[in-house]
């Protein structure tokens, strides 16, 4: 009997400490597993929570994640914009050869109302909003519809057709602004959030669309198209599709890091998006609408100097062995090239922090200096490499 109880004695002491150290195994593994991959097991070895574990906690068991909130500060302030352009067209009632022999083509002219729509978004609480130049482009009207059903008369502050953007002005009140982020610190891979109004008119609701991708690339260049540069642009895959133009691209942080400005297609028949879409990065648009609020243009910058390709014969005139760079055939007097020490024979290698291969890279390299800007010009002259500071002007009154 005493043997027995002392073994039962036994039997119930290896329970209780197998018991407590299942319990401590499992508090412990629980914390492990909630640390590592951010789930809540309901344990806590240390009894209450700290805050940034009930934060965690939150975001995991709550669909208020970040792209939600992100959309959710910025939607306010998208804007839908409707544009109202006057066409002349040829007379229907005079199409017959008979008629136009006797009366010609033009007797009568006709005139048609033709509506396109875009988006934009409140930069400043009284009223300015950035988006496309192409979205205002030959606008006669322009009205600006908000996501609480106001409808506005839009009224162009300026534009500026080469960088593809404009600022249009509403009043009424104080309006809510985005916040802008900084395009230059975009990361490839991070989450992208395009807002647009692609449903505007035959839908007439005025709350804008999400969709989300990621950033895709960066500085995607492209050659002009009728005069338009669209250069160190933002790519995503996050849908852009025909009224989205104008509207922003944001971060998973709610802010604003570029405009929705165009989408690849891959074919002529196809005009949706197949995840392939270009943004204006935010930081040069926010100067140029700086310059466009202040001047109501985007003032051309002058440099006094003109460049030509170089050949393989250029080049060796020039006592050079590379084609790569623009020759620089003239200086302007009193000019800021003159002022910065340029001379005719020079060939310019860098401006900034971009390479020089042709004069097209020069062109687009301007979208984002302004007048008073400095630039950084790396040049070589007679083999020697010189780094030369070249402070830009506005074009002058001639």
């Amino acid at each position: 009997m005493k043997t027995s109880a002392v073994r039962a004695g036994r039997a119930g002491m290896y329970v209780l400490i197998f018991a407590l150290g299942a319990s401590v195994g499992l508090i412990a593994g629980g914390e492990w597993i909630r640390a590592l991959y951010g789930v809540n097991t309901g344990f806590s070895l240390f009894g209450s929570k700290s805050k940034a574990s009930a934060a965690a906690d939150a975001l995991c068991t709550s669909r208020d994640n970040s792209l939600v909130c992100a959309t959710r500060s910025v939607a306010p302030c998208v804007v839908g914009i409707v544009v109202t352009q006057i066409q002349v067209v040829r007379n229907p009632y005079y199409t017959d050869d008979f008629f136009d022999f006797f009366f010609g083509q033009d007797l009568l002219p006709q005139y048609r109302q033709v509506e396109s729509i875009g988006s934009g978004f409140i930069i400043r609480a009284d009223g300015m909003i950035l988006t496309n130049y192409h979205v205002i482009q030959n606008a006669a009207k322009l009205y600006v519809n908000f996501p609480d059903g106001r409808r506005i008369e839009g009224k162009i502050v300026g534009a500026d057709e080469r960088a593809d953007i404009a600022v249009v002005s509403v009043s009424g009140g104080k309006f809510n602004t985005v916040k802008f982020g900084e395009s230059d610190k975009a990361m490839i891979g991070e989450w992208s959030i395009a807002i647009g109004n692609p449903f505007l008119n035959f839908m007439n609701d005025a709350h804008p669309t999400v969709t989300v991708g990621v950033v895709s690339a960066l500085n995607r260049n492209f050659t002009p198209a009728e005069g338009v540069y669209y250069q160190g642009m933002l790519q995503t895959d996050a849908a852009i599709n025909p009224g989205n133009s104008g509207g922003p691209l944001v971060n998973a942080a709610g802010e604003v890091i570029g405009i929705n400005t165009f989408i690849y297609t891959g074919s002529a028949g196809n005009k949706g998006s197949i995840g392939i879409g270009f943004a204006i990065p935010i930081n040069r648009a926010r100067r140029v609408a700086d310059e466009l609020i202040k001047y109501g243009r985007r003032r051309g910058v002058w440099t006094g100097i003109a460049v030509q390709n170089i050949d393989r014969a250029l080049a060796q005139a020039l006592g050079s062995d590379r084609t790569e760079g623009v020759a620089v055939v003239s200086v302007e007097p009193k000019s800021p090239g003159a002022a910065a020490g340029v001379a005719r024979g020079d060939i310019i290698a860098d401006l900034g922090r971009r390479r020089i291969q042709s004069h097209t890279d020069i062109d687009g390299f301007f979208l984002d200096y302004f007048a008073g800007d400095t630039v950084r010009m790396n040049i070589i002259r007679k083999g020697k490499s010189l780094v030369l500071p070249l402070v830009l002007t506005e074009v002058p009154a001639r």
